[in-house]
């Protein structure tokens, strides 16, 4: 048997190959040829058959029809019926809701403790009695007068009330004048008007040095105190309860003033410690002397050290008043004295009385106020509270104690600056350490972010830049408070809100910024009338919480509280966002999704939404809503 060399195999290989790769270049090249020449005719002929299931394309003969080849799809689902395309997911609630306060329902109201007004306080609905609809604005509703000119007017259509135009008639509450409310700046024990009774005040504390910045007004009326107070660069938050005085709050809300709907009866206020550089009572029919001094137990937790309450009414200058206030002389006596003492054993100093005003002071610090322990047995220092936590908190009749000082002229918890340099000065809840992982180089970050995304804010949404179109502004997830920090030259004022379930308690710093707020959980309904916010913002609200509740039942709440025309300005996640984007399709409102100030590359977005004008329909037609 031959054995083939080495050097043999590798040639015969080589021309196999070469054999193999010509054989298949021929035929590619005739097939491309004929190829080229059919298309080089004209359109592939195509065969109809109208018939079959599926259509067929052979090579026709030159008899058949012809068609060009269509790649655009044939197969659509139907079209869902208009009707369907178009329904209302989130109808409109009927027009006797137009007051809808879910927290503050007066029937429900009635199962509760009548015992110190524990059924007036808030007592939200279970998740099977919330309303999955839309809050009409009463028949008639307009826009609001502007600020100024809205704290003496409103329309009568929006507040359709004449209760407290016929009860504090000679108290200058408010008038009925055709169609408008006027206010004249009057109350109970300011007959000559808001603007004369603080310069009385004015000339008992400083008003004027930028020390008192923020107050707050125990059972404010119709917030004429607050609304004057604005023009002295003081904010007071005014609360009075939903009761027989119609609307207080509601009316307050109208002309422009921060308020809520509260009471102080069994749990704290909505504040934490050291908030208010003042507060007030005029007539608010309090009494601060009953249950151990509980109520002003509880001033005395939100007022910052050195702040200042005031009282004018019952029991002060009793003297001269005892005969119209339909009480005896002892009583009112009685009364008066009782405060003076629980007033003393909170370690308050009494400033002055000067006939019907009583001012006193909250020492800066608790160094002689613990001493004298020894002479005034109670109230006790509280040990384990945290003086901060005030969300369905029950109060005590125990003193919150101030923050440990060295030396007997110590601030406790450290000197605020006055106003405005208090704005952007380093709250001394930060720089003594007091927020983990929050410090002075963050909170200076923070502020000239929020100058950066209001400026762009004002170049989208033109009536945002558009002085006077806003008055009332909420906040839904403050933080820092610096969306209000860049909008303090701008006629407007902000409700600063601070999740009770963030994960950093902040209220206080803004409170040190000479800012104001309130704590809420948006699972919840706020405390606030319908149609009370012109503008609404909201970072990250969706975001936070996810799978604590119904997004649904959110918007529809920030719908009940946005007056027709506001406008929201949502921050979060861009999934997020698409899904608030379909819900509020079917709200009328006009939104759009827009992209993150610094890149579109960003997963976060910003939604811009209008609440369409709409309300109830005229009671006295069968009609459906009115729509602009």
């Amino acid at each position: 048997m031959a054995i083939l060399s080495p050097s043999y195999l590798p040639l015969k290989a080589k021309k196999l190959s070469l054999y193999k790769i010509t054989l298949t270049i021929i035929p590619c090249t005739i097939f491309y040829l004929v190829g080229f020449y059919q298309s080089s005719r004209g359109n592939v002929p195509v065969r109809h058959t109208p018939s079959s299931i599926n259509e067929v394309f052979p090579c026709a003969p030159p008899d058949h029809n012809t068609a060009t080849l269509d790649f655009e799809a044939h197969h659509f689902a139907p079209d869902p019926p208009p009707q369907v395309a178009r329904a209302h997911h989130l109808p409109p609630c009927d027009p006797k809701y137009s007051e809808h306060t879910p927290c503050e329902d007066v029937e429900r109201s009635l199962k509760f403790d009548r015992d110190r007004l524990i059924y007036r306080e808030r007592h939200c609905p279970e998740i099977h009695e919330i309303l999955k609809c839309r809050v009409p604005a009463p028949y008639g509703y307009k826009v609001p007068f502007r600020w100024p000119e809205s704290r003496e007017f409103a329309w009568y259509a929006n507040v359709p009330h004449k209760e407290l135009t016929v009860e504090k008639k000679n108290q200058n509450w408010v008038h009925v004048e055709g169609e408008r409310l006027r206010f004249p700046g009057g109350g109970t024990m300011f007959p000559r008007g808001a603007d004369a009774y603080i310069d009385d005040i004015g000339q008992l504390i400083n008003l004027k040095d930028g020390s008192i910045r923020t107050a707050i007004d125990t059972g404010c009326g119709v917030a004429s105190w607050g609304a004057y107070l604005l023009s002295r660069n003081i904010l007071a938050v005014s609360f009075a309860p939903r009761d027989t005085h119609v609307s207080q709050v509601q009316f307050a809300l109208e002309r422009g003033v921060p308020a809520l709907i509260g009471i102080i009866a069994s749990i704290r206020l909505p504040y934490p410690s050291r908030s208010f550089d003042m507060a007030h009572c005029s007539r608010c029919l309090i009494p601060w002397g009953q249950y151990d001094g509980q109520y002003l137990i509880e001033v005395d937790r939100i007022l910052r050290p050195g702040g200042y309450w005031i009282l004018s009414g019952p029991p002060i200058n009793w003297e001269a008043h005892w005969e119209g206030w339909n009480r005896t002389r002892e009583d009112l006596g009685a009364e008066q004295s009782q405060i003076e003492e629980v007033a003393r054993s909170l370690c308050w100093k009494k400033l002055v009385q000067r006939k019907d005003i009583a001012i006193w002071q909250k020492p800066t610090n608790h160094i002689h106020c613990k001493v004298n322990r020894k002479v005034f047995k109670r109230p006790l220092f509280c040990k384990s509270q945290n003086p901060d936590m005030a969300w369905y908190t029950k109060m005590e009749t125990c003193l919150t104690p101030l923050p440990e000082v060295s030396n007997i002229r110590d601030i406790a918890g450290g000197q605020l600056a006055k106003w405005p340099e208090r704005l952007n000065a380093i709250p001394p809840r930060i720089s003594r350490g007091s927020l983990e992982g929050i410090t002075a180089g963050n909170f200076i970050e923070n502020s000239e972010l929020w100058k950066r995304r209001v400026a762009y804010y004002k170049k989208i949404d033109y009536q945002l830049a558009q002085t006077g179109r806003y008055r009332n502004l909420l906040d839904m997830n403050a933080h820092l408070g610096g969306f209000a920090a860049a909008l303090v030259d701008d006629p407007v004022w902000v409700m600063n809100v601070v999740p009770v379930q963030a994960k950093t308690n902040t209220l206080g710093v803004i409170f040190e910024r000479g800012l104001i707020g309130t704590y809420q959980n948006w699972c919840e309904a706020m405390s606030t009338y319908p149609r009370t916010y012109d503008f609404i913002h909201a970072d990250s609200v969706f975001s936070l919480y996810n799978d604590r509740c119904d997004m649904q039942d959110i918007l529809l709440e920030m719908d009940r509280i946005l007056r027709p025309e506001g406008s929201v300005i949502m921050r979060d996640d861009v999934d997020i966002l698409m899904k608030v984007k379909s819900i509020i399709d079917v709200m009328q409102w006009d939104g759009r999704i827009a992209d993150h100030e610094s890149s579109p590359h960003r997963r976060e977005k910003i939604l811009f939404a209008t609440k369409k004008y709409w309300t109830a329909p005229n009671p006295g037609q069968n009609e459906g809503l009115v729509i602009s």
